[in-house]
């Protein structure tokens, strides 16, 4: 008990250290892409607690996509160590671990392989503090997972599976845009009194670039959606790849029509910033959300539905959806199945038009 209370303390005293509004004041950046940043918020969060341990197939290697390159050789075997192929064991030693009071950043090489561990993440992770009228918790528990298409991974190495766990209380869903977002959300993951899924986009590993404060200490809030773009005609909502899709189609629909697009990153998949959401749509009567993942029951459906009875009287069009099909993702037909930014763009002027 005493070992949590104190994790606690030191999670608290690094938010405590962020400046309003979770950004904190950094004079030196680093251009770097987003397996970089991401290795970055690890090597923070490794330097400044030291109970966090980064474990998962491969990461003693350096990880699949490098996200864990020099960690080990930096803190040692102990700490930053490789697992057998067992989903549900590396979650289940991270729940077992963070219920010590200590921080477990546990990796799941894809987000496809994350199902073997549901019962852990679902009945475990997420149900600690309630099954135990808030006396042990795992809140120190974050599993960072790449997730989305990549061009080439077919059925098993590109779903998107967040909304999957976006029903289950209890869990934190993060999805970054770029390498700026990914460091300062990481950090906060890490930091958070709640157990955390982490998705990263695996295409944008690589693809993104951006300037990254070089702070430690560098965090963005949780549950916090951001305007990318400002805009008063219609809001757009992503998040994760999908973002660069939506703001490449906002600009053309500025371009082309001369519509002004309001562009939400909502970063936050759980708890999702629903009054952002609200704010934006009330100012321009027109919703059009995005993501990769298929449209049934995706989370597009849920904003829809918040802002149909929270926004129902500012509405001057239905809220639509653009999001991947219906189907097993496809290897040969991926620039069919994704949400492109054909088609979003062809959801904007429909709903502009209605």
């Amino acid at each position: 008990m005493l070992a949590r209370r104190a994790r606690r303390a030191v999670r608290a005293a690094a938010r405590r250290a962020a400046t309003p509004g979770g950004r904190r004041r950094c004079l030196a950046t680093t251009r770097m892409n987003m397996f970089s940043a991401v290795n970055s918020g690890l090597r923070a969060a490794m330097q400044s607690d030291d109970s966090a341990i980064v474990f998962g197939e491969d990461v003693g290697f350096g990880g699949v996509f490098r996200c864990t390159m020099g960690l080990a050789e930096e803190f040692g075997p102990e700490r930053c160590f490789n697992t057998p192929l067992s989903e549900q064991g590396i979650v289940g030693l991270g729940v077992g671990y963070a219920a010590l009071g200590r921080t477990a950043i546990a990796e799941i090489q894809f987000a496809d392989y994350i199902f073997p561990a549901y019962d852990q993440l679902v009945n475990e992770a997420a149900k600690y503090r309630y099954r135990s009228g808030g006396e042990f918790d795992c809140g120190g528990l974050t599993v960072r997972t790449p997730c989305g298409a990549i061009g080439h991974g077919g059925h098993y190495h590109s779903q998107s599976p967040e909304a999957t766990f976006a029903h289950t209380a209890g869990l934190k869903l993060v999805m970054p845009r770029g390498p700026r977002e990914a460091k300062g959300l990481l950090v906060a993951s890490i930091r958070d009194d709640n157990p955390v899924i982490f998705f990263e986009p695996k295409a944008l590993y690589r693809a993104a670039v951006d300037d990254v404060p070089d702070d430690p200490d560098f965090s963005l809030p949780l549950g916090v959606a951001d305007v990318v773009v400002t805009g008063t005609d219609v809001t757009l909502v992503a998040w994760g790849a999908q973002v660069r899709v939506a703001t490449r189609a906002a600009e053309r629909a500025a371009a082309e029509r001369g519509l002004s697009v309001e562009v939400v990153d909502l970063q936050t998949i759980s708890p999702w910033d629903s009054r952002a959401i609200e704010a934006s749509v009330n100012k321009t009567g027109r919703l059009v959300v995005t993501h990769e993942a298929p449209r049934q029951l995706g989370f597009a459906a849920e904003i829809n539905a918040h802002a149909s009875e929270a926004c129902f009287l500012h509405l001057e069009a239905p809220p639509a959806r653009v999001c991947g099909l219906d189907t097993p993702f496809p290897l040969a037909h991926e620039p069919s199945y994704l949400p492109t930014e054909d088609k979003v763009l062809a959801a904007i002027y429909d709903t502009a038009d209605f």
